[in-house]
């Protein structure tokens, strides 16, 4: 039995290969198969790696994207890890099916999505600790507990600031790799798969032809050759793949202004600012990079939001999956409608009108309580003087016990150069698999839900 490990590293296509910023991957690619991916749609992390996951499309493991409505709930819920929203008895997933097939082998899911719990016999995921003062802290969540103790011992504190946010930095990607490297040589796992990000972040806020780019390219670069040294020592057959490309943008869309200027969408006037209301809402957005899942209460509404989605600029393409059963995106938990952006262009949450009071995060890094995701979280506002101060000094204020706001983010969408979700422009923009031949699946390009088809069984 032969060892593979599997590491994604976000954002690298075909394209990149070809720029000189990634000499060793470029000599690895050289030396062994490159296909190009057809990428999940959307083409974000948790669609992308559910697809990979278990072998299926959206329509099958319903992770529509980032996160969706939870009709039931009348919630918006993004970044939610547990493998129970995508298991399915009938799409067992890689790790089902490798310990089946080598029952005496162990996995490891290393940093992939669907991961609280996980699929693999050893899970490391980031869990940040949320205190009862309202404080954040880094930490992560393992299974089984004790390898989060060993990694915590040996590798300190997972840098929680540098995996997203306007510190987020190679800091968190060379944690990884490390914890990487000390799983494949304390527990040997048959099957390891390690989640590399770092590319996640200069190419959207500088875009992918910047020179941040190139210098986050060269940087993971220097960490893929310390892992591919590592498997080449323990005897691990090593695949490098992406999800997606990162492609230039330089306009972002607003479905949500529309839809709340139009009277469709509802606002709660709460103390903390206008939060979105989507229980009562005729229609919204849940924005995702370049694609947005529109939700409508009712059918009779569906012609006239259409047509309000039709003149907003920057819209490509309106889909309505309900009505085709073969559609990737036919599931419960998409929108009535489903907009895919034009090149160039993106899709941002907010839904407040100019003449009501932004929310209290729309300022800050939240992932979980923003109704759609925001880019904008990589920055810090350029407009705010002497921000580096402020902060220093809220920090001080958080080590003191006392409560504070970390709003440093700005709302200028014009910041964000980078973005992904909508399928490619071309393959040479597009994720890319990098591997052994003999693990390669057939055919010049690969769907996203056969990238490890040729994984079982194996010689």
């Amino acid at each position: 039995m032969k060892r593979i490990l599997v590491l994604n590293l976000v954002g690298i296509s075909p394209d990149l290969l070809q720029c000189g910023h990634m000499p060793k991957l470029a000599a690895y690619a050289q030396q062994h198969e490159q296909r190009s991916i057809q990428p999940a749609l959307p083409a974000v992390t948790c669609t992308a790696q559910a697809n990979m996951l278990l072998g299926a499309p959206p329509s099958v493991h319903g992770a529509v994207a980032n996160g969706w409505y939870f009709r039931d709930l009348a919630e918006v819920w993004l970044w939610r890890q547990s493998s129970h929203l995508i298991r399915s008895p009938q799409q067992p997933s890689i790790f089902d099916r490798w310990r089946q097939q080598y029952p005496q082998s162990k996995t490891a899911q290393i940093f992939w999505w669907w991961n609280l719990p996980g699929f693999a016999d050893l899970c490391v995921t980031p869990r940040p600790t949320y205190f009862a003062d309202g404080s954040k802290g880094p930490d992560i969540h393992s299974y089984p507990p004790s390898l989060r103790d060993d990694l915590r011992r040996t590798l300190g504190d997972f840098p929680l600031f540098q995996f997203w946010g306007p510190g987020a930095g190679i800091a968190s990607t060379r944690w990884i790799a490390e914890a990487t490297i000390r799983i494949l040589r304390q527990h040997q796992p048959g099957l390891a798969l390690s989640y590399l990000p770092h590319l996640d972040y200069d190419f959207q806020r500088f875009g992918p032809n910047s020179p941040q780019a190139a210098r986050a390219a060269a940087e993971l670069d220097q960490e893929f050759a310390r892992l591919l040294a590592c498997a080449e020592e323990l005897g691990y057959h090593l695949v490098a793949l992406s999800e997606y490309g990162i492609e230039s943008v330089q306009h972002a869309v607003f479905p949500n202004r529309t839809f709340r200027q139009e009277g469709l969408l509802a606002i709660h006037p709460a103390v903390n600012g206008s939060l979105l209301d989507p229980g009562n809402s005729r229609a919204f957005a849940v924005c995702d990079h370049q694609l947005a899942h529109v939700y409508i209460s009712k059918r009779d509404d569906i012609p006239e939001v259409r047509k309000l989605c039709e003149s907003m600029d920057g819209v490509e393409q309106i889909l309505e999956p309900a009505k085709d059963a073969n559609h990737p995106l036919h599931h419960p938990r998409s929108g009535e409608l489903v907009l895919l952006a034009k090149a160039g262009f993106w899709f941002a949450y907010p839904y407040w009108a100019e003449n009501e009071t932004e929310p209290d995060f729309a300022r800050t890094v939240d992932i979980h309580r923003k109704p759609g995701y925001d880019p904008l979280e990589l920055f810090l506002d350029p407009q705010k003087p002497l921000l580096k101060a402020r902060i220093a000094w809220r920090l001080l204020k958080k080590k003191m016990g006392m409560r504070m706001c970390m709003d440093v983010v700005p709302l200028d969408t014009s910041l964000v150069r980078g973005s992904h979700g909508r399928p490619p422009s071309s393959p040479a923009l597009g994720p890319v698999w990098i591997g052994p031949a003999h693990l390669c699946p057939p055919g010049a390009t690969l769907d996203s839900t056969e990238v490890f088809a040729q994984f079982l069984p194996i010689d």
